[in-house]
């Protein structure tokens, strides 16, 4: 089964929807199975996107394919300089 990627709005949105269900008493293996994640991919949110609102996970989320884009091009630019 192929696995669904959550929008950082999604992400923060089904955040907001787990710890109002947790401030009512629930566990996080109640949350997870409600909003249909398991318990990693829960606590990988919290720890990603805490108290983030949507428009700056949206952001975080641009600058992490940013930062991966730029390491790619130094790593080749590296690798070129070697070759000389």
């Amino acid at each position: 089964m192929k696995s669904k990627r959550h929008t950082p709005e999604q992400v923060t949105r089904k955040l907001a929807e787990g710890d109002k269900m947790l401030n009512e008493g629930k566990t996080v293996t109640e949350v997870a199975r409600h909003l249909v994640v398991i318990k990693t991919t829960w606590h990988r949110w919290k720890n990603t996107y805490g108290e983030v609102k949507a428009t700056d996970a949206k952001k975080l989320k641009e600058l992490e394919m940013e930062n991966r884009k730029l390491e790619i091009m130094v790593a080749e630019l590296s690798l070129d300089m070697a070759m000389m």
